[in-house]
């Protein structure tokens, strides 16, 4: 078995003390460059390798940070989760630290066990969270036991944490505000469920875009259900079967999901998104912009959100203060496209 090289053996080699190694290496000192370049080296030429699990006892910490998401179903993919995660990655791993991805259950009484099992056994030392919802366990449990965590969501109660968000409630009035802009006067919602915080919050700006309109919402306009190609096909034949005095000629989505399934119901009883009925998503995954016709929806910044949720963590962690703000709104970007011109006049932005 090789003797493990020394951090000692380097400052020897390097001719500095190894305090000085030790803190080169962890991004903690701050040397001449002709002596950095020295002590990496002496790391070369020895083939040292630092011993993470001594570096772990000595700083009671693991460098490592858990991230729980709810897993999309396996015959769908989730291109604003993958752009989420890489961006943490690219983050972290910057920082010296490492991402444990583990997934959301349903089952609240299991997940609060996975929070608490990584947590006692010191496997890592903040989490990041994306499944934020009304009453939510798992804040709960972290703020009981003043565990760091930043969270892709908030909450409007006296609870504080720290979190980004995007201003979903701000998105849909900008969706709304743009078919009207067209002159559309009817415009139903595909909505989810009741007990989505996230759908809720957008749906607040449906409904207040309408308002300020003085324009009455139907209650046969909002079409709930969940965020599925399905729900927005088949919600939107029953929109488009009602009579004419409520039809609506425009159609604003959670998710660009249900605004696909919205599309194919259209051109299905022979219509045309953007010329017959406008429609729009939330998300802009990377297709909508390759749909027949293309797809407005809301672009999320969710990359640099990633980065900042990380960065803020580890800042956390590294001082012990949170940067300010505590929590932050971000607004979304409506990219206007032609399923609601009916032109195809390539991306324009509000």
């Amino acid at each position: 078995m090789l003797k493990r090289v020394t951090l000692k053996e380097v400052a020897a080699r390097a001719s500095v003390s190894y305090q000085t190694v030790s803190k080169v290496i962890n991004h903690k000192s701050h040397v001449t460059g002709e002596t950095e370049e020295r002590i990496y080296a002496a790391i070369r030429e020895l083939g040292y390798t630092p011993s993470y699990t001594a570096r772990s006892l000595r700083s009671q910490r693991s460098n490592t940070i858990g991230y729980s998401w709810q897993p999309s179903p396996p015959d769908q993919a989730n291109p604003i989760l993958d752009e989420f995660l890489q961006s943490m990655f690219r983050t972290a791993e910057t920082c010296g630290y490492y991402l444990l991805c583990f997934p959301y259950h349903g089952e609240v009484s299991r997940q609060l066990d996975t929070y608490r099992d990584l947590i006692d056994t010191g496997r890592v030392d903040g989490f990041v969270l994306s499944v934020v919802n009304y009453g939510d366990p798992c804040v709960n449990y972290l703020l009981k036991r003043k565990f760091p965590f930043v969270a892709f969501g908030h909450l409007d109660d006296l609870q504080t944490f720290p979190y980004i968000d995007v201003d979903g409630g701000l998105g849909l009035h900008m969706a709304v505000d743009h078919l009207l802009s067209l002159g559309h006067r009817k415009i139903a919602a595909l909505a989810w469920p009741e007990d989505s915080r996230v759908g809720n919050n957008r749906m607040d700006g449906y409904f207040n875009a309408m308002h300020e309109a003085g324009i009455e919402v139907q209650p046969e306009w909002v079409q709930r259900g969940v965020g599925s190609y399905e729900v927005g096909f088949n919600s939107t034949l029953r929109l488009l079967a009602m009579p004419e005095k409520i039809r609506p000629t425009g159609i604003v989505a959670m998710n660009d999901l249900m605004a696909i399934g919205a599309m194919a119901a259209i051109r299905q009883l022979g219509l045309f998104p953007g010329k017959d009925i406008g429609v729009t998503g939330f998300d802009d995954a990377p297709t909508a912009r390759y749909l027949n016709p293309p797809m407005t929806s809301l672009r999320q910044p969710v990359s640099s959100i990633g980065q900042n949720l990380m960065q803020r963590l580890i800042t956390y962690l590294e001082t012990g203060v949170y940067p300010e703000p505590v929590g932050e709104l971000v607004a979304p970007q409506l990219v206007i496209r032609a399923s609601t011109t009916g032109v195809e006049t390539g991306e324009l932005s509000n």
